[in-house]
């Protein structure tokens, strides 16, 4: 499959019964745009309907997997998640949460934001030796998002998930394997091909009982939706606040944000 039109920065290919669907905007560091959530979500609608495809593979360039949200883009466009039009990161969150295939996240370098979020609803994630992975959501004066504020908590328990949602603190990929967030850690060279070695493994296997299986461990999906629909209107709240006014205004002129003045 090739990406639509306009969507150059997303690449989808499909080998075999696997669909690898790729950032590819390395001079950008991978920054996401509506674009890029468009092509991301198109891709993994279209393989729940083609029975070809078995298994999906998120991966970024070499040496990156993705910073976030390209911010400038973001902020042409802040997104209302649960409002009346959906956007296309709502329409990303979506496909990702409903998808009834495997999807497993292939994490070289650095992963920021819903770099890191979205591994959180993936069915496997792998990482190389040099991946970093940090949540500044704080930083920027915003919330988490994607219900990274109840599933994160829940996977790595509720103090050693503040040092990425409260702290903002990285961690690198040894750190994110012993805490559960990534499945393993290779060579960068090498974890391509582990990650696809696995994918070709899960598709070989029968469908049915494949998404059965993932149904499953699954269920309670429907209270992420509620959660993710009540961390947008927070989110929607602090976009309009002069706490993100202030953060974003530091981060343009390259300072520390100071909001002492804020509380």
């Amino acid at each position: 499959m090739n990406a639509p039109a306009g969507f150059a920065d997303i690449l989808i290919e499909d080998r075999g019964a696997v669909r690898v669907i790729r950032f590819n905007r390395a001079g950008k560091k991978n920054a996401i745009t509506r674009a890029m959530y468009s092509a991301m979500a198109e891709g993994l609608e279209t393989s729940e309907t083609d029975k070809a495809i078995r298994v999906v593979v998120l991966a970024g360039t070499e040496g990156v997997f993705t910073a976030g949200n390209d911010l400038m883009d973001f902020m042409e466009a802040p997104p209302t998640i649960g409002g009346g039009d959906m956007p296309p990161v709502e329409r990303f969150m979506r496909a990702l949460l409903g998808a009834s295939k495997p999807v497993i996240a292939c994490v070289d370098g650095l992963a920021i934001g819903i770099g890191v979020t979205l591994l959180l609803h993936c069915d496997l994630a792998y990482a190389s030796d040099r991946a970093t992975f940090k949540t500044p959501f704080v930083d920027l004066a915003l919330v988490p998002e994607f219900g990274s504020s109840a599933v994160l908590p829940g996977i790595v328990g509720r103090v050693v998930a503040s040092e990425l949602l409260l702290l903002g603190e990285t961690w690198d990929a040894n750190r994110a394997e012993a805490k559960n967030l990534v499945n393993g850690v290779f060579p960068a060279a090498d974890l391509e091909s582990q990650v696809m070695k696995r994918a070709e493994a899960l598709a070989a296997k029968a469908p049915n009982a494949v998404k059965k299986s993932k149904a499953l461990m699954t269920k309670g999906v429907e209270s992420v939706y509620t959660l993710m629909a009540e961390e947008g209107a927070e989110f929607a709240a602090q976009l309009a606040s002069e706490e993100f006014k202030e953060a974003v205004t530091a981060f343009l002129e390259r300072r520390a944000p100071d909001f002492s003045r804020f509380g």
